[in-house]
């Protein structure tokens, strides 16, 4: 995983309860971010008082959250020099998991740096309903057991629809309607558990870790279905309902479409409607495309879904004035074709005023973003930073 960039901008207004919560994140954003720095430094940078940053790096330092790390270097200093305060990144450790993959469960041991100290795969028995739910269970224990410090929290990145307590309220492609995911598994494995939609995940990972462009993205993700998380000036977008973002359900082929041409007739789709983007951009979808095709004709058929992409895509842009899209999900079917024949259809399809220096591209995360991006729940969740 890649080095930190940025916070995310509060979206919700901090009550007087929560003063010295948003107090402590502050001070932990600047070292998170910033590196070490003395308390006179964070203080400056925070626009805290001298006293409550004393007050706060004692707390973290007796959690084990921070160290002393020996005094300033003297260069452009004045007066006596401070000691130096640092995040301990590698004195505790978050699971991430990911379940994008309509075969396997992904997920790794983090640090508190985005690094990856293990990471691990596992099949899952069945990948819908309580089977899978028990298969999730199973492998965050096992992932849990091979932690080497103490672990912070778990982090899950689930496709479907997901609130702010990590209740999945209907991922179809899973079976799981109204599901209490963060409480049951909180229950279950005795850790906090924090549980967000796999596209916002990756928004999440992308824009902490890599590299992301100006205020503004999407990030879209393609695995058994196919969804988006999007940063806007710097605020995750979740919309009404927590639904932002649910592009894989935007039908992109209809009864007005030739049955026999590039992406053929409409297919049924997991949420029961027909012709929605997931059924042409979904991996089960892609790799049923390009089985047994030679590269042109394989090439040919992914430019023919890419065209699709930026149907739906272009009027995203055209509303939210995007920076960048990134693609989430293997590069040897995201890229090249489908990628370039998707800029150029939105590029066709808007103004150029607001698709103008437009980066559409594969994620630099690979296909560890949404577990950078599950990381990152728990590390907003427990500790405010992002």
């Amino acid at each position: 995983m890649a080095t930190m960039t940025r916070s995310l901008r509060p979206s919700t207004k901090v009550l007087p309860g929560d003063v010295r919560a948003r107090h402590r994140s502050m001070v932990l954003q600047h070292l998170f971010h910033s590196g070490p720095g003395s308390r006179a430094d964070l203080a400056r940078s925070t626009g805290l008082t001298r006293v409550t940053v004393s007050d706060l790096v004692g707390e973290l330092l007796a959690e084990g959250l921070v160290a002393e790390l020996g005094q300033e270097a003297e260069e452009g200093k004045v007066g006596k020099r401070g000691t130096l305060v640092g995040l301990r990144t590698d004195a505790f450790q978050i699971v991430a998991v990911d379940l994008r993959d309509d075969e396997l469960l992904h997920g790794a041991l983090v640090d508190l740096a985005g690094a990856v100290v293990e990471q691990r795969t596992a099949r899952f028995t069945q990948p819908q309903g309580e089977v899978a739910l028990a298969d999730l269970t199973t492998f965050c224990r096992e992932l849990l057991a091979a932690a080497t410090c103490p672990v912070l929290g778990v982090g899950v990145a689930s496709p479907g629809i997901v609130d702010a307590d990590g209740r999945v309220l209907e991922a179809p492609n899973r079976e799981w309607y109204d599901l209490p995911l963060a409480a049951t598994l909180t229950a279950a494995l005795g850790v906090p558990v924090h549980v967000g939609n796999d596209a916002d995940a990756a928004a999440l990972g992308e824009w902490t870790y890599g590299g992301a462009l100006g205020g503004s993205l999407l990030v879209l993700t393609v695995g058994q279905g196919v969804g988006a998380g999007i940063v806007v000036d710097g605020a995750l977008v979740q919309g009404h309902g927590h639904a932002a973002g649910e592009l894989g359900h935007v039908t992109a082929v209809d009864e007005r479409d030739a049955p026999d041409g590039p992406v053929g007739p409409p297919r049924p789709c997991a949420c029961g409607r027909t012709g929605c983007l997931e059924t042409v951009l979904a991996l089960p979808a892609l790799r049923r495309r390009v089985a047994g095709l030679d590269p042109e004709a394989a090439d040919a058929a992914l430019a023919s879904v890419g065209r699709r992409l930026g149907i739906v895509l272009a009027p995203v842009v055209s509303a939210l004035n995007l920076a960048e899209v990134v693609l989430s999900g293997p590069p040897e079917l995201l890229g090249g074709p489908l990628r370039d024949t998707a800029l150029a259809v939105i590029r066709e399809r808007t103004m150029p005023v607001t698709s103008r220096g437009l980066q559409l591209r594969v994620t630099t995360l690979g296909e560890a973003a949404p577990l950078s991006g599950a990381a990152v729940l728990v590390l907003s969740g427990q500790l405010g930073v992002s």
